[in-house]
This record gives C-alpha cells, sequence and structure tokens, in this order.
C-alpha cells in the first residue's frame, strides 16, 4: 500500500531521469511556450482523481510528454520575459534527493546536517554582500515571502512600526510583493508613500526627504536592488546614510538583483546594500537554482528569533536538545523542507567561480541586445542595459508593443514581455540564461523587427 519494491523504484526513478534527459536535450529545439487550449487541458487533467489507480509508466509518459510541456519554459535559452528561472542539473537532483528522503529542515533535532548547510550557506550569502558578523536569515519560497519576513519584523523591532501613522517609502518601480506584503501586515493606504523615479529607474532621493519632513512616524524606506522592470539600483550608499539620520528601518528588495554580488560588476552595482537593515534575495532567479528559494537576511540575526519563536508543550523535546537552531523560529513556516541543498549541491559542484562566470554572462547578454538594437533607428532604447535587463520600444503606439509581445508568443521562437515606464508601454529582455547563445539575441530582434513590419 503506497510503496514500491527497490526494484520498482529503480525502475521507475531511471525511467523519469531519462524523460528528464530529453525534456533538457531537446530544451533548445522546442517552443519556448506550447499550451493547449485550457477546456482541453481542464478536461484532460482537471478531472477528480480516479478510484483506482493506473500503471506507474502510462501516469509517467502523461506527465513527462503532456502536461508538463503545457506549461511555459522559464529556463529555455530563449526565455527573455519577466525574470527567467534558468535552474541546473545538480540542483534539479538535489530535488529529487531532498524530496526522497523526505527531509523536515524546521528543526535542529529533526534537520541535523540540513541545518547545518542551511546556516553555511546563510552566511556565505551574508558575506558575498558584506553584511557583519552578526547577521543572519531564513530561507523561504521565494521573494513574495521573503519581503513578508522581514517587514515583520521591521514592524515588531522600529519603534514606529505599530504607530497608527507610521508610513513607509518606496518607489513607484517597487515590487508588489512588498505592497502586498505591507497590507497583510495591515497598513493602509494612507500610510503608504508611493516616490517617483529618476534617471533609469532609481528613487528620487529629493522627493524622499521633502516627503520625510511632512511625516511624524517615519517607519520603513523599502529600496530597489535591482527593478524587475528595468533593473534599476536605487542609490543605497545615501539611502542608508539617510535612513541612519533619519533612525528608520531600510529593507532592499533584491529578489531579482541579489545574485549579481557574486562577481565585480554585481558588488559595484550594488553597492551600499551590506548597509540595510533587511533584504530579501531569489537564488532561483539568479542564482540558477530549481523553484523555489528564496533567502532572508538581517543585519541582526537575533531579531528573527525574538520575533518569531513560539515553543509549544509538544516541542520542549525539541528546545530541550537545542534552543538555538531551529529555523522555524526565524520565520512563519514549521514544516520546511530543505531547500538549501540545491544550493549546496550546485556550489559544491560547480564551484563559485562558474556561478560568477553565470552571473557575469548575464550582463554581458543584456549588453549584446542593446548593442543590437542600436543598429536599427526603429527601436528606442528606453532604459539602457543594467543589471541584465533592457528595455526598449519600437516607433509606434504602446498598442504596437503588446502586439509584438503577442507575436512572438504565438511563433514560439523565444518570449519577452512588455512593462510600463514614465506612463509609456515598453518591450523588455532580461536574459540572465547563461546558456543563451548570443546569436539567439539577435535573431530575437530580427524577428521582432519582421513582425513589426507587419503588425
Amino acid at each position: 500500500m503506497l510503496d514500491w519494491t527497490p526494484e520498482e523504484l529503480r525502475r521507475h526513478g531511471y525511467a523519469a531521469v531519462d524523460e528528464l534527459v530529453e525534456f533538457w536535450a531537446a530544451m533548445r529545439e522546442s517552443p519556448v511556450r506550447r499550451v493547449a487550449p485550457v477546456e482541453e487541458l481542464e478536461e484532460r487533467f482537471g478531472a477528480p482523481p480516479p478510484e483506482l489507480g493506473r500503471p506507474f509508466d502510462e501516469v509517467l509518459l502523461e506527465t513527462s510528454r503532456v502536461l508538463l510541456p503545457s506549461t511555459m519554459r522559464v529556463n529555455h535559452p530563449r526565455f527573455f520575459g519577466f525574470v527567467p528561472g534558468p535552474s541546473n542539473p545538480s540542483g534539479a537532483v538535489a530535488e529529487l534527493l531532498a524530496s526522497g528522503f523526505n527531509v523536515f529542515a524546521g528543526t535542529w533535532m529533526a534537520g541535523g546536517a540540513a541545518t547545518v548547510v542551511e546556516r553555511g550557506l546563510i552566511r556565505w550569502l551574508a558575506d558575498q554582500i558584506g553584511m557583519p558578523a552578526g547577521a543572519g536569515g531564513v530561507m523561504v519560497s521565494g521573494g513574495s515571502l521573503a519581503n513578508l519576513t522581514a517587514l515583520i519584523v521591521a514592524r515588531e523591532m522600529h519603534r514606529n512600526g505599530k504607530h497608527p501613522d507610521a508610513a513607509v517609502y518606496f518607489s513607484d518601480q517597487t515590487h508588489s510583493a512588498s505592497e502586498r506584503a505591507l497590507r497583510v501586515l495591515g497598513f493602509e493606504a494612507r500610510q503608504l508613500r508611493r516616490l517617483p523615479t529618476v534617471g533609469d529607474g532609481a528613487v528620487d532621493i529629493e522627493a524622499l526627504r521633502a516627503m520625510l519632513a511632512k511625516d511624524d512616524a517615519p517607519f520603513c524606506v523599502v529600496a530597489n536592488a535591482g527593478t524587475t522592470s528595468t533593473g534599476a539600483v536605487d542609490s543605497l550608499p545615501e539611502l542608508a546614510e539617510l535612513c541612519r539620520e533619519r533612525g528608520i528601518w531600510l529593507h532592499a528588495d533584491a529578489a531579482y538583483g541579489g545574485g549579481a554580488v557574486l562577481c565585480e560588476r554585481g558588488k559595484s552595482a550594488l553597492r551600499g546594500l551590506e548597509r540595510c537593515d533587511s533584504l530579501a534575495l531569489d537564488p532561483h532567479k539568479w542564482l540558477f537554482q530549481p523553484f523555489d528559494l528564496g533567502c532572508v537576511l538581517v543585519r541582526e540575526e537575533k531579531l528573527l528569533t525574538d520575533v518569531f519563536r513560539i515553543i509549544p508543550a509538544y516541542m520542549n523535546d525539541v528546545y530541550r536538545l537545542n534552543a538555538e537552531i531551529n529555523f522555524c523560529d526565524r520565520g512563519l513556516e514549521l514544516t520546511r523542507p530543505f531547500r538549501a541543498l540545491k544550493l549546496w549541491m550546485s556550489l559544491q559542484h560547480f564551484g563559485v567561480a562558474a556561478f560568477r562566470k553565470a552571473v557575469e554572462r548575464g550582463f554581458e547578454l543584456a549588453e549584446i541586445a542593446e548593442a543590437r538594437l542600436r543598429e536599427n533607428t526603429s527601436w528606442e532604447i528606453v532604459t539602457p542595459a543594467q543589471l541584465g535587463i533592457v528595455t526598449f520600444r519600437h516607433k509606434g503606439d504602446d498598442a504596437l508593443q503588446k502586439r509584438l509581445v503577442d507575436a512572438m508568443l504565438a511563433d514560439g521562437y523565444a518570449m519577452l514581455t512588455s512593462t510600463h515606464f514614465r506612463g509609456r508601454a515598453a518591450l523588455r529582455l532580461c536574459p540572465i540564461n547563461p546558456r543563451t547563445a548570443d546569436e539567439e539575441i539577435r535573431e530575437t530582434i530580427t524577428r521582432l523587427e519582421k513582425f513589426a513590419a507587419t503588425a
């Protein structure tokens, strides 16, 4: 009952790996997106499960050859939309192992070595950023939960966090995850201060100063360390100094851009990130891990346990054995998977130098795209390549930009998405997959030009 013999596990496991090998091997020749009509998918996959089971071979083939291909391939080398999830094979194998061993990573008592691995990686990430020795954190599902966790700590620990007029400041380019987190925490619209941006999308510091002068209970600034729309980075050193002077909590959303600190260009672009009180970053973005893997970092590690630790009676034995290393005390999750294993195995196997080179490749690819766009005067660069993202638009109205996205989606060769910047629609490329070839960038733009001629 609910079990396989060792022979069945070996046979089915090998078959699943074979399907994964075929998927990876054929990816470049496959379209980025191939999804059947919703009615067809509902009929096939939306029905209640059967009372009696089917042979696993049949279920596996239906899963790997019909169900999973009917999704966006965000690890495709020509997926340039939103933020890609390039992933890597070592991380995928790690997910299989973590799931197969079914590791509970919420406590030291249950997690053991998993806890040590997570602690070590958190220290390493904090060191890469340049945070002080007392910094620490916790791994979570992604940027949304990371931002929420950090802002919970900020609200609980800052003197103005629960003031009825506490004000939070963020730019018009800030990710919706932060605003959603603030709503969850009970902040009202009247407490949220949306600031304009200057240049290529960084927050207007002078506008922030003016707004701070008007508020009685300034609480938190949410800085951007790589906006999703344009890759812009707020002036973190200036914000850190201003927040220190005014006694304001400084949180940085580095979910997209944080991984760039591995290379020198990224460290330079993100200078000042180490001075933030808290930050969020996502290794499942620019550190090439399978979904899901986010991380919260705070300058003072103990603040996490000060806020989240609750010891129920049934957990007494956990704390009797070890009260200091229980990741369930650092966030909202008690039951936690061993998310850190995929990052640990990937780094152990490929080495940090390979990851550094892969991050640098994202900078290069965005610059290749910008150079190709500048060859044709029909294109306007909206924001130049910064932190692996370039935005642009074709001569014409906003509706044309959206038609170009739709044409590329129907074509299937590559995927890009649009955004709005300063009131105008813009196309954007986020080519951070290190497997992307230079020519694939150029061919994507050539196809856009062909579609624009007939749109």
